[in-house]
């Protein structure tokens, strides 16, 4: 397996250089991998949105098909992929651009919005991509193994980095709040929230596998063929499934009158965060694939997270409902447009 830091190129993209990118056939070339990329990504989602719409599956199944996917699909599919990879094949410096564009971000909403429990919540849609569900599909489609690498060390902190610090925020924005009404703040020590956060962020299906199938490549052992195959084949169905459950929830999630809003943070995850991605991640000398996979990882719609943080909290419930689903479908037009224009940096 390739270093990640190398600039492995995907076998359908043409050839690197600056005589090959200004070549009459490279923008067509480049078009038709994202297409190839994308098209069974779209049909998916809209074979699970059909299913929705006729009710095949009622919204009582959906929630135990998303248990089937992060319990056991997902897992199967994270630990096998990381099984085989040795620490030394790792590079950090894309993780920590796209986390320094995530924070600038993360702050310049809450400057703007005001340091309170609606703009955490808002500020952590417009930088928590769904890197999961639908970023492991298209990243392995698309970049192959070399960019799934990429992106599983990405997740192995995404959740722990962002959800972490929301959470840091948001328990302050409420002692502020509590502080500024007067009442009696009967809330858990900052300590105990930030060490619960930090272990709901690790003790989760999803970093979880990824750190396990870590370890277990370090050991140098190879995994007897009767246990290995079992979990590749979990793992070979979680993109599919994951992605008929996106169409799914979009079918049986309304947008109603949030649609102005819902619209304006869609537009602000799904082209403003990679945008600073591909800056920082530039200034940083991260080129080739890394630079690529994060920057569509930025690009990817609002992950389900963060719905969760606004229900927890009990704050901009309907609208981060309406934004989620709003940056999944502006997604099927943002992620070509980002996946095109990602090819052609310097």
């Amino acid at each position: 397996m390739a270093p990640a830091s190398a600039a492995c190129p995907h076998p359908d993209l043409p050839p690197e250089g600056e005589g090959a990118r200004h070549s009459l056939g490279y923008p067509r070339r480049v078009n038709s991998f994202v297409i190839s990329s994308l098209l069974p990504v779209v049909l998916l989602i809209a074979a699970g949105y059909l299913a929705g719409k006729r009710r095949w599956i009622g919204g009582n199944a959906v929630k135990d098909l998303s248990h089937l996917i992060f319990l056991l699909l997902a897992p199967a599919l994270l630990f096998r992929a990381m099984s085989t990879v040795h620490v030394e094949q790792l590079s950090l410096k894309p993780v920590a651009a796209y986390f320094v564009a995530s924070g600038l971000l993360f702050a310049a909403t809450l400057a703007l919005r005001g340091f309170n429990r609606t703009a955490a919540v808002i500020a952590l849609a417009n930088t928590y991509s769904n890197t999961v569900m639908i970023g492991i599909a298209l990243i392995g489609l698309a970049y192959g193994e070399a960019g799934m690498v990429v992106l599983l060390t990405l997740i192995s902190l995404h959740s722990l980095v962002l959800l972490t610090s929301a959470t840091v925020v948001l328990e302050l924005a409420v002692a502020r709040e509590h502080a500024g009404v007067g009442g009696e703040d009967k809330r858990p020590s900052m300590a105990r929230t930030v060490m619960r956060a930090l272990r709901n962020a690790i003790i989760h299906p999803v970093p979880l596998p990824i750190i396990a199938g870590l370890l277990f490549a370090q050991t140098g052992l190879v995994m007897p063929e009767f246990i290995d195959k079992p979990i590749q084949l979990l793992g070979q169905a979680f993109g599919p499934i994951a992605l008929v459950m996106v169409g799914i929830t979009l079918a049986l999630t309304p947008i109603g009158r949030h649609w102005r809003g819902a619209l304006m943070q869609a537009l602000v995850k799904n082209l403003l965060h990679p945008l600073l991605v591909a800056v920082i991640g530039w200034l940083l000398g991260v080129r080739g694939i890394p630079l690529t996979v994060m920057v569509v990882a930025a690009a990817l719609p609002i992950g389900a997270n963060v719905f969760l943080f606004s229900q927890r909290y009990r704050t901009a419930e309907d609208l981060v409902t309406a934004s989620v689903a709003m940056s999944t479908v502006l997604g099927l037009a943002t992620l070509p447009l980002v996946m095109v224009w990602v090819q052609w940096l310097p």
